[in-house]
């Protein structure tokens, strides 16, 4: 399984027909197929490309990317090129 670098989790933010992931506590997951994650944004509180650890802890419906497909383990590489 790969490694994302920060840069290429931030490149999967679901705009201009590019994938949506987010990171959650070191896994990557691919939530473009969810119709809730449309356009790479949730409910308007959450973005794809971006590690969402701490946001997702503090949501009202728990941390619950398990049911999207694993991209990467763990991300994100330290020291890793941009």
């Amino acid at each position: 399984m790969r490694t994302f670098t920060p840069h290429e989790l931030a490149l999967c933010d679901g705009r201009d027909g590019r994938p949506s992931c987010v990171a959650c506590d070191g896994t990557v997951y691919d939530v473009g197929e969810s119709f809730l994650w449309r356009r790479g944004r949730h409910t308007a509180e959450h973005e794809a490309g971006r590690d969402l650890t701490e946001e997702l802890a503090g949501a009202r419906h728990g941390a619950a990317p398990e049911r999207f497909r694993v991209l990467a383990k763990p991300c994100c590489a330290p020291n890793a090129p941009p």
